[in-house]
């Protein structure tokens, strides 16, 4: 494996980690401000789903150069574990979208009457 597949993996793995992330830390932080409220928390999720792409996109840079480089070996462990953490942080990202459409949904219905 030579140091482009390398630092591919480790930003895939890193890219991830920050998709996973930064919606739980965003609403974690709404607790400690009077200002920023937990609707402003859903300001990250396009944040979280532009770190979980370019996990995907690390992610599948490092294994397949690391398939060309040594056809026998799989692709590198980091490679996968970005893939699993940019997938995880695309499904948090979908599940915050859900959230706020039914928060806008509740919030049209309660507005009629």
């Amino acid at each position: 494996m030579d140091r482009g597949t390398s630092i591919a993996a480790w930003g895939s793995v890193a890219a991830g980690v920050g998709s996973v992330a930064i919606l739980p830390v965003a609403i974690f932080l709404t607790r400690f401000s009077d200002s920023y409220e937990l609707l402003h928390a859903g300001f990250t999720i396009p944040v979280g789903v532009g770190l979980g792409v370019l996990a995907l996109a690390l992610a599948r840079r490092a294994s397949r150069r690391g398939v060309v480089l040594v056809q026998s070996v799989p692709a590198p462990r980091m490679a996968v574990l970005g893939r699993v953490l940019g997938i995880t942080g695309l499904c948090m990202a979908a599940a915050g979208i859900v959230a706020l459409g039914v928060y806008g949904l509740l919030e049209y219905v309660g507005s009629r009457e």
